[in-house]
């Protein structure tokens, strides 16, 4: 038996060494796979400029806008599974390929859908684009855990994240200047309104696919917990994945909450940033263009918090840090909610400084100690993002009354972020030694 830290000192055992970040062998895939997090970060908040955009374009409702939303995380509640079973027989390389090539294929259906003036068929190409984007992060948060010392997952992922930080502000700037900006928008009806996001979305999916191209040349050492990498059966880094696998999932306590707090989080997240841009416009009486470039400063703030909270993690429990900031987050929606003018809107600013560590925690802190059943549980938690799916319909409804009282209904969504950070993150030891942790 390895004698633990309070036995190795008593004994005289050297203390353990510190775990690194990650090894030099894996910086190149590392980098690499870092920059899948940009790159959703940027379709996704592209999309909540795409729902503002459709609302003057073609003229839908604030709920009907939210069917944005619905498209993007609708693929993730029917791919996150598909995408886990085949990551689990095809290994994660091959995983990162699929989840371009359909990021790529959507951005393309773009051009058919602004020839059509279809909103129906921009949600179609949303939906191909949104799978895309959902077996790449049921691929890319297990295959950046793996890339390293366990006990620096935390770490790793939360770095990641921070560059899906920078994809957010990236978007709205983006998505602002082609999409939103007086001279792009000028069609009031389809064609000159539309033009421009089938230019954007073209450019989008040769980038994308030129992307995929060069990921098919890089080589990926062996990883634990990739039966289908590089000498993954060389040694005893492969472990065989147990019979019944979901039930074992679901029997983990700390894992069937993380499921939920996820679908609340992707909730909280999708209804928040569907509505920043009304409420600038409507409460701020700000132009669509500038109101995007505050959800852009936003995003700012968003990407700050996440380098803050991957520091703060090596002195705060990550469990601790979760609960902390949904419980801000619950107090600043009431202040969103009273319309106070430029108060309010800095509340709704600070929001995304407090979302900034929630979706990576929830989701490192739900795989610990999975073992083999690790990539299982990725696709099952990236699944609870249909949260985002369901919210924004839902905060629309009460926005069509009034944009600022639709922010009190994501209150409920941090409840159950801080009951799972506060009680129920921690995997049970005897669950642990079950699974071989």
């Amino acid at each position: 038996m390895t004698p633990t830290q309070t036995d190795r000192s008593v004994l005289g055992y050297p203390p353990p060494p510190k775990a690194a970040f990650t090894e030099q062998r894996f910086l190149v895939v590392f980098a690499f796979v870092a920059s899948l997090f940009l790159l959703w970060g940027i379709a996704i908040t592209m999309g909540d400029v795409l729902n503002r955009h459709f609302q003057g374009v073609l003229h839908v409702s604030k709920a009907d806008s939210g069917l944005v939303q619905f498209s993007i995380f609708g693929a993730y509640a029917l791919m996150g599974i598909p995408a886990g079973l085949f990551m689990q027989r095809f290994g994660y390389k091959n995983g990162v390929l699929l989840g371009l090539s359909l990021y790529a294929i959507g951005a393309f259906l773009f051009v058919p859908a602004a020839n059509a003036s279809s909103f129906l068929f921009f949600r179609g190409a949303l939906f191909v684009l949104a799978c895309g984007l959902a077996t790449l992060e049921t691929v890319a948060h297990p295959f950046i855990a793996a890339l390293g010392d366990q006990r620096t997952s935390d770490q790793r992922i939360n770095f990641a994240q921070s560059f899906n930080g920078l994809g957010t502000v990236i978007g709205p700037l983006v998505g602002g200047y082609f999409i939103l900006r007086p001279g792009a928008a000028a069609g009031a009806t389809s064609a000159e309104g539309l033009e421009s996001v089938k230019l954007l979305y073209l450019l989008i999916g040769g980038v994308i696919a030129a992307l995929a191209v060069a990921f098919a040349f890089v080589k990926v050492p062996a990883l634990s917990l990739d039966p289908h990498g590089a000498g993954a059966h060389d040694g005893p880094a492969y472990v065989a994945v147990p019979t019944r696998p979901v039930a074992q999932l679901f029997r983990r306590r700390h894992f069937r909450w993380a499921v939920a707090a996820q679908f609340f989080n992707a909730a909280a997240q999708g209804g928040t940033w569907a509505y920043f841009i009304n409420y600038g416009a409507e409460k701020m009486h700000l132009t669509n263009e500038r109101a995007a470039y505050f959800f852009s400063l936003s995003m700012v703030l968003m990407t700050a918090g996440r380098f803050l909270g991957t520091a703060l993690m090596r002195v705060v429990s990550p469990a601790r840090l979760l609960a902390l900031a949904a419980l801000a987050n619950a107090l600043l929606c009431v202040v969103i909610a009273q319309s106070w003018g430029a108060v309010s809107f800095g509340a709704l600013l600070l929001l995304n400084f407090f979302f900034s560590i929630m979706f990576p925690t929830v989701f490192s802190l739900g795989l610990k100690d999975l073992g083999p059943l690790t990539q299982r549980g990725s696709s099952f938690i990236i699944t609870g993002v249909v949260g985002a799916a369901i919210f924004p319909y839902l905060m629309g409804r009460v926005a069509n009354h009034d944009v600022a009282h639709a922010y009190l209904l994501p209150i409920v969504c941090y409840a159950v972020i801080f009951l799972f950070g506060a009680f129920f993150a921690a995997p049970r030891p005897a669950e642990a030694e079950a699974n071989g942790g």
